[in-house]
């Protein structure tokens, strides 16, 4: 198997701490800025957040219940999304009523996507026209990063399966061959009609083709004659 970096953490907690640093430093690139939120899809079935704040996930939450807020309409658009005062902003009702009864006046959303990942980072401000167009540029820079790094690793992860795969079947084929043999003996069939036997077994069973072949190694096919023959006869 293909060596891990030296300090290589496992996929969720790596994300996880990307995500959070993300999301920190962001924050302070902005210094009227009074927290952040990064989030990330991709990597699995739901999108994953993380907040400088407590008070800010509700935020992202009732945005993805809703599909309804900057981060839907961000990644939606592919651009940035901004606002410079909820008081007066008539667009996602549910999520401005939050914003503001947590105190939060102004906001800006960016989005990111490297290779099937997509990543957002919000930042919220307390006072109106708080945030100045100058912090997307270091946090556009920094998010920027940050996606293409989580879509390296997500690379590197879908490689190491993939070597992990490619051992286990050469591993398993000198054992799936010499059950192919036992079976082609017993039954006086040819290399393809006892793969399918065993593959045949393996689905029944719902046992892993190496799992079925070891049996019949070990068993050196006694006994299991009128069950090949059987099986034969299914799988033409």
């Amino acid at each position: 198997m293909l060596p891990e970096p030296e300090h290589q953490e496992s996929g969720t907690t790596s994300t996880a701490r990307r995500l959070s640093l993300l999301a920190e430093q962001s924050m302070r690139c902005a210094p009227a800025c009074c927290g952040a939120v990064a989030t990330i899809s991709g990597n699995g079935p739901e999108r994953r957040v993380s907040a400088t704040h407590p008070d800010l996930a509700p935020l992202v939450s009732v945005q993805l219940a809703r599909n309804d807020g900057p981060i839907p309409s961000a990644l939606d658009t592919g651009d940035p999304v901004d606002t410079d005062d909820l008081l007066t902003e008539d667009r996602w009702p549910g999520y401005r009523a939050l914003a503001l009864a947590a105190g939060v006046r102004s906001c800006v959303t960016l989005p990111f996507r490297r290779s099937g990942i997509e990543v957002t980072v919000s930042l919220y401000g307390y006072r109106p026209h708080s945030l100045q167009p100058s912090v997307c540029g270091p946090v556009s820079a920094l998010a920027g990063e940050t996606t293409t790094a989580l879509a390296r690793d997500r690379r590197y992860r879908a490689a190491l399966a993939e070597v992990e795969h490619l051992e286990t079947a050469l591993r398993s084929r000198p054992v799936i061959d010499q059950a192919s043999g036992i079976v082609m003996h017993v039954l006086a069939c040819e290399s393809a009609a006892a793969f399918a036997v065993l593959r045949t077994i393996s689905q029944r069973t719902n046992r892993k083709l190496a799992d079925v072949a070891e049996a019949v190694v070990r068993a050196k096919g006694r006994g299991l004659e009128s069950e090949l023959s059987a099986l034969a006869g299914s799988a033409d």
